[in-house]
């Protein structure tokens, strides 16, 4: 990772302040940066419930001039292949051209008195490049209710290669501000790739 710039610095201390293995996860990100600049960031740590265990990953992505970089780290517990728990982290970079969409979706209340400005209570950002693609196919229908016939199917694909939620009351104001000010970088780099 380019060893100058406040940007770069915040992105070390938002790991660190993760409390996520900062080591480990520091370590996986300065390996897919590399000596770019960064140009901005997101950390997110985020702890689920599955069955009877609690889980924690943290996901960071991060932008350069020229790439978008994708950093997941999973805790596991210990299991047939490992005695002891272990964590997996991986990172992909894709090219900013090959981002095909970014998607902000906003979550606000009270949108009747919504003020320019105001911090969303949620933000979605959901960005796409095409290395997954989801179809969600039905059987159509005609608009006879008795109608016997087969129709076929109908559907929809959609790109979604990463969808990251964030919310004021379980990330914290400052996560949503940052998560908006990472989208917006990565709208204006994937527009200037155009």
């Amino acid at each position: 990772m380019a060893k100058s710039g406040i940007t770069t610095q915040g992105l070390r201390t938002a790991i660190e302040r993760s409390g996520y293995y900062p080591g480990l996860v520091s370590e996986a990100v300065e390996a897919a940066v590399g000596q770019e600049p960064v140009a901005s960031y997101l950390v997110h740590q985020e702890t689920t419930f599955d069955a009877n265990e609690v889980r924690r990953h943290v996901t960071v992505l991060v932008l350069t001039a020229s790439r978008f970089i994708v950093s997941h780290t999973d805790e596991q517990a210990a299991d047939d292949s490992s005695p002891t728990p272990y964590a997996t982290t991986s990172t992909e970079s894709v090219k900013i051209g090959r981002i095909s969409s970014v998607v902000v979706s906003r979550v606000v209340a009270n949108p009747e008195a919504y003020t320019p400005g105001t911090l969303p209570r949620e933000v979605v950002l959901t960005i796409g490049w095409g290395a997954v693609s989801r179809i969600d196919l039905e059987p159509a229908a005609c608009g006879d209710p008795n109608c016997e016939a087969d129709h076929g199917y109908t559907g929809s694909s959609t790109a979604d290669d990463l969808s990251l939620r964030v919310s004021e009351a379980g990330d914290g104001p400052d996560t949503v501000k940052q998560a908006l000010a990472f989208a917006q970088a990565l709208s204006e780099a994937t527009a200037a790739a155009a």
